[in-house]
């Protein structure tokens, strides 16, 4: 006799064997998102820091104050790309401060407050690895 499908028997094993896997595997992607997103807002204000303020500073030997701020940098094409500023991974604009040639870019983070704790804390340049 030649069987032609699987007993309900080996469907409900292979089930609970998928859920066991899925029970093992999703807790360790889960917040991996967030993270991520952290990590991009360090990338960008690292690059912001070595690309356009650089560039600035090398032109005006001086950063922008922190009264110019960033718009400073999209008068012209010549900083960014179409003059826009580049966003963080909210959609939050990035706060500049400059403070006696010291500059920190700051990002609100997910909660687009200030302050904040875990994946709503706020991400600042100076603690970007």
């Amino acid at each position: 006799m030649q069987r032609k499908a699987f007993s309900l028997i080996e469907l409900m094993i292979v089930i609970v064997i998928l859920g066991l896997l899925a029970a093992m595997v999703l807790p360790s992607l889960t917040g991996k998102g967030e993270e991520a997103k952290r990590d991009l807002v360090c990338v960008q204000m690292k690059s912001m820091y070595d690309g356009a303020l650089d560039m600035y500073k090398i032109k005006h030997s001086v950063y922008p104050s922190t009264e110019e701020g960033l718009t400073v940098l999209t008068k012209t094409d010549e900083y960014f790309k179409d003059g826009k500023m580049p966003k963080d991974s909210w959609g939050n604009e990035f706060i500049y401060i400059n403070n006696d040639g010291k500059v920190e870019l700051i990002s609100l983070g997910a909660d687009k407050k200030e302050g904040g704790k875990g994946s709503a804390a706020d991400i600042r340049l100076s603690q970007c690895k």
